[in-house]
């Protein structure tokens, strides 16, 4: 198990010279003199504040590498030889009923007013990163011919070049929050919705009140924190001008844009780019409900809650006051997680692992079913990719989990199409694509299936869109599997019964049994011939 501090990673470019590395500090065991680099203290040493972050910043997601004691591989999947819950009402189980590519992976969330999707996964928040507005196309239209969730993250209006301000410093008009909402629109077919975050300069500016006046939107989310991190939202924006005008608009810029050190160190190039921030939100009880109703009142019929990896105070006061406020859906964010727009050591050494803070949400949820208070729908982030991760969350949660949030999963299906789209028209593919063939109908095997579907509107589908709904085919077959494997045909009928525990301290956190013990009374019954 490796939890030592590195003093180098490929997200933020650096490398420790030596073999050796001491463990808790991350320095070579050897530190020389005259070395030519390029450890974190090295880089930093003339880059300072630059290193904190990964980088190419807004050309690149990370997500944090710490290994952490007890994580989801700890965990196995569950399988049976006999029975099919949550097969169609009449049809019984047998051989060829009970087959995989009938399991059912639908879900649905809300309190009152349900929102369906076609998969149990939904997009991480792609708000005013560079990477999210230049790949929106391809994630948002993705998002709706899959028949999921698509999340618009928090300062997109914030940062829109071209907004429009009233007297008051409301939004009257906002082209890139128009533009995203629109691409979704046209695509969505009645599976998923697209929800917008707010934060504090969000809330602040009006978004609430622009995105339901002039698009009718269904849903609003509020935002705890920065997704899996603390510290609030960041862009980097090389241009002085935008720098100060970020400023005017209320935002935390960092170094000051209009401090005179600062102007002389970027005209001399030292300074090559600044950060923007979003304050810091202070959470209350009396505030949460009176924030939610002020929402209420503007003719939101769902209201959702994202919050992250905080202690175990905060997760009570999210699943508490969700339960209250009777809240559509509470995305719980772990530790390590992110996309890249949060400094690296924070990625790595801030939070609640996932499994952990999933394992306490559950203990929370139970002590408030025991008092007849119902819990609000359940979503888990925090660094998963595949189906049998979707398969172990939704057990473990089981029965308040009802889908799981992707990051970067779910971005990076749309940059693969995306570049095969140019790899195709410079002639360039890669041998990994080229393999298949030279046309997207013989790359994709998902694509004759889209072009039969839409027909003349394919055109307008772009390859990244079209990678996102091979992808999240894929998750669907292979949950498929999964499911038909432990006999559950239904995503409701999956239980905490459907996974066991490889070690006795994943036992000890998740409360999930033991391997050695899991089905070990019924299994002595039938050895004693009882």
């Amino acid at each position: 198990m490796n939890l030592r501090s590195p003093g180098g990673n490929d997200a933020t470019r650096t490398s420790n010279r030596s073999k050796n590395v001491v463990p808790c500090s991350g320095l070579c065991s050897r530190c020389l003199e005259s070395c030519r680099g390029n450890c974190e203290v090295f880089k930093s040493s003339f880059r300072g504040r630059e290193v904190i972050y990964p980088g190419p910043f807004g050309e690149i997601t990370a997500g944090g590498d710490k290994n952490y004691p007890v994580d989801y591989s700890h965990l196995n999947i569950q399988g049976y030889a006999q029975g099919a819950k949550g097969l169609p009402k009449g049809i019984d189980g047998n051989p060829d009923t009970a087959i995989f590519p009938a399991v059912n992976t639908e879900t649905e969330y809300g309190w009152t007013k349900k929102v369906k999707m076609k998969a149990p996964i939904f997009t991480g928040a792609l708000g005013s990163t560079e990477i999210a507005r230049k790949n929106w196309e391809h994630f948002s239209i993705g998002a709706a011919i899959s028949g999921v969730t698509l999340v618009c993250g928090e300062n997109v209006c914030g940062i829109d070049p071209k907004l429009e301000l009233d007297s008051k410093g409301k939004i009257t008009n906002s082209p890139e929050m128009d533009r995203r909402i629109a691409l979704y629109k046209r695509f969505h077919e009645g599976y998923g919705e697209i929800l917008v975050q707010m934060n504090v300069e969000d809330t602040r500016l009006g978004v609430a009140e622009y995105v339901i006046k002039k698009h009718k939107l269904n849903t609003i989310e509020l935002k705890w924190g920065q997704g899996a991190k603390c510290i609030g939202g960041e862009i980097k924006v090389k241009s002085l001008d935008r720098a100060i005008e970020l400023k005017k608009r209320g935002y935390i810029v960092t170094p000051d844009p209009t401090d005179n050190a600062v102007h002389q160190a970027y005209k001399a190039g030292a300074i090559k780019e600044f950060e923007r921030h979003s304050r810091l939100g202070f959470v209350s009880q009396e505030g949460f409900m009176k924030e939610i109703k002020r929402l209420r009142g503007l003719g939101f019929e769902r209201i959702t809650l994202k919050t992250g990896a905080y202690s175990m105070v905060e997760l009570a006061q999210a699943i508490r006051y969700c339960s209250e406020a009777k809240i559509d859906l509470l995305t719980i964010d772990g530790a390590p997680g992110g996309t890249g727009m949060s400094p690296w050591r924070m990625m790595q050494e801030w939070g609640i692992p996932t499994f952990y803070l999933q394992s306490l949400a559950y203990e929370f949820c139970q002590k408030l079913t025991k008092k007849k208070m119902r819990v609000p729908d359940i979503a888990i982030a925090g660094g998963f990719s595949l189906e049998d991760h979707v398969f172990k969350v939704i057990a473990m949660g089981a029965p308040y989990v009802k889908a799981v949030c992707m990051g970067r999963a779910l971005m990076i299906p749309g940059f693969v199409g995306k570049n095969i789209d140019h790899w195709i028209k410079t002639n360039n593919l890669p041998n990994a694509v080229s393999e298949f063939g030279a046309k997207p109908e013989e790359i994709f095997v998902c694509y004759e299936e889209l072009a039969e579907k839409y027909g003349k509107d394919m055109k307008d589908i772009p390859l990244g869109a079209v990678g996102i709904y091979t992808f999240s085919q894929r998750i669907k077959v292979g949950l498929q599997q999964l499911m038909a494997g432990s006999r559950n045909f239904n995503l409701s009928t999956i239980s905490r019964k459907d996974v066991m525990s490889l070690t006795e301290e994943a036992t000890k956190i998740s409360g999930i049994p033991y391997v050695m013990d899991n089905y070990r009374k019924e299994a002595e019954k039938i050895i004693d011939g009882k």
